[in-house]
């Protein structure tokens, strides 16, 4: 029997867990993680999640969505310790195209795939 693990809906799980878990600790117990923005530990947890999704996308022969997820990933390192409007600005505009990037190829791939299968 051949059996497949889904490693990008792991590493996902588990970065958004993480994430969130950093984001209500800082919410509702206490500000800072070992004197860091709880808040900011989990925009970098989550950004982390996406370098893990670039890489497994690179290891898999997909170097699009490699550098779309790793274009994200960087986009939310500029983010997490923003201290200027324009560091801001430009870490979601590498969140959204890289995002959008992303959404539009799988969007294509699940239709692409339907008109095969129908």
């Amino acid at each position: 029997m051949d059996e497949t693990v889904d490693a990008q809906g792991t590493a996902i799980g588990v970065g958004t867990l993480l994430a969130l878990g950093l984001f209500a600790y800082g919410r509702y117990i206490n500000e800072t993680v070992l004197g860091l923005d709880a808040a900011s530990l989990a925009i970098g947890a989550f950004g982390a999640t996406f370098a893990a999704v670039s890489l497994l996308h690179g290891a898999y022969g997909r170097r699009d969505f490699a550098i779309a997820h790793g274009v994200a990933a960087l986009g939310l390192f500029l983010v997490a310790p923003a201290s200027s409007g324009e560091q801001t600005l430009g870490g979601y505009l590498l969140l959204v195209a890289g995002g959008a990037y992303i959404a539009v190829v799988t969007i294509r791939t699940r239709n692409a795939d339907r008109e095969v299968a129908g």
